[in-house]
């Protein structure tokens, strides 16, 4: 089932997502420094891309930097003058997504900003709001995340939760895997949110089984 998965992405790549050689540079210098393979794929990277234009966003806030991989894509989405600020926890991690950005010449409209996000969102209070956030971190502090995400928006930001699904786990509510507990309740702040439109959708593809959640601020 894999295999399949994997192939219909590598054609759905092909025939709409195109070669980019600053991505792909950008994917190997991250294997190189040995950062977990958890970046999004190139057509995930593209769908951000297209949401953040779609938006009109011109202020983005990324929790969770990896090597920078999806900032690209959602940056290059930017129109002069706009902004991104990704948060990210490990400095290493964020040194390798540094020399990603500035090989794609994006220095100037983004901003990585490193230590803990629960730390870091509250000093965002003077420089919000923000036109689309995504959240793609470690899964236990998404009940966090959400809270600030909401304090950080206005009417008509659009939030993004990745890595919803985890192969199917969030289904279960006897699981004890804090990382699926923790999307659970972030499912159930959602739900319970007035000021929040939103859905969810499973993916398959070349990163398995996931998906991802979608919310409108009202």
């Amino acid at each position: 089932m894999q295999e399949g998965w994997s192939k219909v992405d590598a054609y759905m790549v092909d025939k709409l997502v195109f070669s980019d050689p600053v991505l792909e540079h950008a994917l190997t210098l991250n294997a190189e420094k040995n950062l977990p393979p958890h970046d999004v794929s190139p057509n995930q990277g593209k769908f951000l891309h297209l949401i953040a234009r779609m938006c009109g966003a011109k202020r983005i806030l990324e929790i969770g930097t990896l090597g920078g991989y999806s900032t690209i894509w959602m940056s290059r989405a930017l129109p002069a003058g706009g902004k991104l600020i990704t948060l990210e926890a490990n400095a290493a991690h964020a040194e390798v997504a540094r020399i990603n950005l500035s090989n794609a010449c994006l220095n100037d409209r983004v901003d990585v900003r490193v230590g803990l996000a629960m730390e870091e969102l509250p000093k965002l209070i003077a420089e919000a709001p923000f036109d689309l956030i995504f959240i793609d971190a470690d899964k236990p502090n998404n009940p966090g995340y959400l809270e600030w995400a909401i304090k950080l928006s206005r009417v008509g930001t659009v939030i993004i939760g990745d890595n919803v699904v985890r192969d199917g786990a969030i289904a279960d509510p006897n699981n004890a895997d804090p990382r699926v507990q923790g999307v659970r309740k972030f499912f159930d702040m959602i739900a319970q949110d007035p000021r929040l439109t939103a859905t969810a959708l499973q993916t398959v593809g070349s990163k398995g089984w996931d998906g991802f959640a979608l919310a409108l601020v009202n």
